[in-house]
């Protein structure tokens, strides 16, 4: 079609809805499209130029203005020909060039790129969104049409852009209101990622149409007919979904297509709210409803402000139908969406009162995003908030909650207020006492019990579905391990400093934090108590010529005899031998030759490999306390326990450079202490004076025999 659409046919289409539109400026534009585009061609053979004018149509079919119009005749220009902003802006106005130049940076950004430059370009999306929802309106068009001509490119760009439409444009055409965008282009892509699939669908269609004659044409006749005895005037129309539609219903309840009965959807359009309830009365009284397949957006609409009556019933021959009904305005804006704010009819801007104001709802859609710290938080409030269906809950005072279907009581909580949810213990649906964890359905009243001192749980994660609540859950964990890790690093400061005949003053970790080019002495501390640092990095930087204590040390490079000139050695992780243990050399490629204890259970998978053994044995000198050794402490739960363990290592002149919670109980903790020692005398030191502690109820030492070298 868009190689024989000229510039009549759009203008004869803009002006069926808006005779007042500027038909020169749209015939200008052509005609520079036109021109700017000359010589080039698509995939298909195509002159490119049909493309531009396809977009066009697309836009000129939800009724939107002259400057969209335009837009997307022009959208191309400026990437992919000689034009420029300036002279877009000359001949068309300063509007018409900031919305092609906001299209030509999206068409830029590769939404499905690797997760962080994804996680950026969703941002610089969202943020075109919030300048001109129109940009957007253009780039949909222009992918759908694009999508519709897909055959022509090649097999794996086919496959990539249908993936890309899947996942992001699809679910945002939806999220947006503009249902039958959205269904066709899923529909598209799977004729793209599935084609045997789409192919077994339709095939069923045609035996079941075949088997049972033309059921939407009974149906309808059976709903006007109906309409009729009740005395109110409608428009009737039905028909099949989609392919897509209906693959995901049989994915989504593990149905065959013969088990599969809500395959057809019917409309219902009148002229009043009240005509709406009157329908839903007369289809109910002819058809039994389907328990838990009645919504009513109309009292509750959606954000993007879709309102609906949908019901589900059985009909004819016992299948399931599904049954829309709205009105004339309310179909207007479930059919164009946001879209609809700008839409035309006889050539003024419609005065939809459910339209949504696309400032206003883009500003509520971007302050989901706003608190996501990192990349992958950030995705996925992106993708939660397009693929979200909505329930809605109630508060014991009556006040209407949105959330998504497969939200929690803790969805619920954190939508309500974020202090809500971070002290939430317990709730009730319906005045029944449930688990958090627990889905909330349509219609529920919901009773969020909270507890001072309450906060937010790990595994609460699992358990919601919303971007705000896993945001929030999120930021107060990282607060409280912050919280934790600092106190943590203090503790590790205080004995590394002691260690020395140094004291961790403020003004110490201040100095230290500024050489390690960290913000102040509480970064220096949550960084050394999270392993990020080790508290000897922290020594090292102010007191490095006491930071190893005497200088008669055996060096690193030289604690290990045995090896060939040029021969590079390193400690097995999984054995963790010291000077003073029998030792031996494995030698692996690309890593030199590692080190491990005699009796580590490594060595019995190597004993048919003599030519990789190498003997080795430590230098005889004092070491320093470089060897890390990793000790298995169980210590009891009460206050000033774990400062005193780090105080016992301390005295031993022993370092800790990581420490890690394995386990925590009401009356003990496990914790892994990597401790930096000179030989196997001073682990034995360590371990008996921590085992003489009251405190400690176990200590051993950890070996991990699979790691790998």
């Amino acid at each position: 079609m868009a190689a024989e659409t000229t510039v009549d046919d759009l203008i004869g289409r803009v002006r069926a809805y808006n005779p007042k539109c500027n038909e020169n400026l749209i015939r200008a534009a052509f005609d520079y499209g036109a021109r700017m585009h000359d010589g080039q061609f698509r995939h298909s053979g195509e002159p490119y130029f049909t493309h531009p004018v396809a977009v066009a149509m697309i836009v000129a079919d939800q009724k939107l203005d002259d400057a969209t119009i335009i837009t997307a005749l022009l959208h191309d220009t400026i990437e992919d020909t000689g034009s420029t902003w300036g002279e877009v802006a000359e001949m068309f106005g300063r509007e018409v060039a900031e919305l092609v130049d906001g299209v030509t940076k999206l068409t830029n950004l590769q939404l499905s790129s690797s997760e962080t430059k994804q996680a950026e370009n969703f941002r610089k999306l969202f943020m075109a969104m919030a300048k001109d929802m129109r940009v957007i309106l253009v780039k949909l068009a222009d992918r759908l049409h694009n999508m519709r001509t897909i055959k022509s490119m090649r097999p794996e760009k086919q496959i990539q852009k249908a993936r890309e439409t899947v996942d992001i444009f699809a679910p945002l055409a939806g999220r947006m209101g503009m249902q039958w965008m959205r269904e066709e282009l899923e529909d598209l892509t799977f004729g793209v990622l599935n084609p045997e699939g789409r192919t077994s669908i339709m095939r069923r269609f045609v035996h079941l149409r075949d088997e049972s004659g033309d059921v939407i044409e009974k149906i309808t006749n059976d709903i006007e007919s109906e309409l009729e005895k009740a005395g109110i005037t409608a428009e009737v129309y039905g028909r099949a979904k989609r392919p897509y539609s209906v693959w995901r219903k049989m994915e989504e309840k593990d149905q065959g297509f013969s088990r599969l009965s809500d395959i057809y959807g019917f409309r219902v359009i009148v002229d009043s709210n009240a005509d709406c309830y009157r329908v839903l009365g007369a289809i109910h009284e002819r058809w039994r409803a389907v328990p838990g397949r009645f919504k009513d957006y109309i009292s509750q609409p959606k954000s993007n402000g879709y309102r609906s009556i949908h019901t589900t019933v059985s009909g004819r021959d016992g299948k399931r139908v599904e049954v829309q009904i709205r009105t004339n305005q309310m179909h207007d804006v479930a059919e164009v969406g946001v879209a609809a704010h700008w839409s035309y009819k006889d050539g003024v801007q419609s005065e939809n009162p459910f339209a949504v104001d696309p400032a206003k709802w883009v500003a509520t859609l971007n302050e989901r995003f706003d608190t996501a710290d990192d990349h992958d938080e950030f995705l996925e409030h992106v993708k939660l908030e397009m693929y979200t269906d909505q329930v809605f809950g109630f508060t014991p005072k009556g006040e209407v909650i949105k959330l998504p279907r497969g939200a929690t009581p803790l969805d619920f909580a954190y939508a309500i207020h974020t202090r809500i949810g971070d002290s939430c213990v317990g709730a009730r649906i319906d005045g029944i006492r449930v688990p958090l964890w627990t889905r909330i359905r349509n219609g529920q009243s919901v009773e969020i019990t909270t507890a001072e001192g309450q906060r937010p749980q790990a595994t609460w994660l699992d358990i919601v579905a919303t971007g705000k609540a896993k945001a929030a859950i999120r930021r107060s964990l990282r607060e409280d391990d912050r919280e934790r890790f600092v106190k943590l690093g203090r503790e590790l400061a205080r004995v590394a400093f002691e260690h020395i005949g140094k004291v961790a003053s403020d003004k110490a970790l201040s100095t230290a934090a500024r050489h390690l080019g960290l913000r102040d002495s509480e970064s220096l501390l949550a960084r050394l108590g999270s392993a990020e640092l080790t508290a000897r990095d922290v020594v090292e930087t102010l007191y490095p010529e006491l930071a190893d204590g005497a200088g008669d040390e055996v060096a690193t490079d030289r604690a290990v005899l045995g090896l060939s000139q040029g021969q590079d050695s390193k400690r097995g992780l999984c054995c963790q031998p010291v000077p003073g243990e029998r030792i031996v050399g494995i030698t692996y490629r690309g890593q030199g030759v590692v080190v491990h204890g005699i009796d580590c259970p490594v060595l019995s998978d190597l004993a048919d490999n003599p030519e990789r053994w190498v003997d080795l044995h430590w230098h005889s000198g004092r070491h320093g306390p470089v060897h890390t050794v990793t000790l298995n402490v169980a210590i009891s739960n009460d206050s000033g326990v774990l400062g005193r363990i780090c105080t016992l290592i301390g005295e031993q002149k022993a370092n800790i450079s990581d420490l890690k919670f394995v386990e925590r109980k009401p009356d003990f903790y496990r914790l892994l202490i990597d401790v930096d020692l000179r030989d196997a005398e001073h682990l034995h030191t360590v371990m008996m004076g921590l085992e003489a502690d009251s405190d400690v109820a176990s200590i051993e030492r950890h070996r991990d025999y699979e790691r790998k070298p």
